[in-house]
């Protein structure tokens, strides 16, 4: 089954099509060619790039949804704001995923930057999940310290593993170890001293 012609049944459903001028991406080449080949993609600014395409997706969505795109330190990272922004979020945050995914591939494509990461938030969805995280990486390394065996977290994003490896770099009893392959990739929270 060609992933081409199922991404294009999958965006009419959403009522976005290659006639749409919202985000234009070029035909698939044969052979792929490195991004640095197109030199015309690499003078559009990568911020232009991302704002155009996230207006565009949710301008089909919900047109008084608002966004904002900023550079931060290791990414771009953009806002979806408005009354109905967080329903964007989806179960879990994983349609917010979803958009990530799509806005990387598209900036990697138009803008021919593959080397930038992209956040994106909708209503505050990552501060509030980031925020629950941290207190639960503090609750358990409390837990972890108190009876000296590691803990180990059922797997999760990268993104998410990232805030309580950030919440416990400094902790003065436990450490954080990633574990696992793929999308089994979990955390271990484990006393300093600890020997399996």
């Amino acid at each position: 089954m060609d992933n081409r012609t199922n991404l294009d049944d999958y965006l009419a459903g959403l009522g976005i099509s290659d006639a749409d001028d919202v985000v234009p991406l070029p035909p698939a080449p044969e052979v792929a060619a490195p991004a640095s080949s197109a030199p015309e993609a690499m003078d559009e600014d990568p911020r232009a790039v991302l704002e155009r395409f996230l207006q565009g997706l949710t301008a089909r969505i919900d047109p008084t949804l608002t966004i904002t795109v900023r550079e931060g330190e290791d990414a771009l990272e953009a806002e979806i704001g408005g009354e109905n922004a967080g329903r964007l979020a989806g179960r879990d945050g994983r349609t917010l995923g979803a958009i990530e995914v799509l806005a990387y591939t598209v900036l990697a494509k138009q803008a021919g930057r593959s080397d930038l990461r992209v956040r994106v938030d909708v209503g505050g969805f990552r501060k509030r999940q980031a925020d629950t995280l941290s207190r639960l990486a503090e609750r358990l390394a409390v837990q972890v310290a108190k009876s000296g065996e590691a803990h180990e977290l059922q797997p999760m994003p990268a993104a998410d593993r990232r805030v309580i490896h950030i919440a416990l770099k400094e902790h003065p009893d436990v450490t954080t170890e990633s574990v696992g392959e793929g999308a089994s990739r979990r955390l271990l929270i484990k006393p300093r001293s600890y020997e399996p």
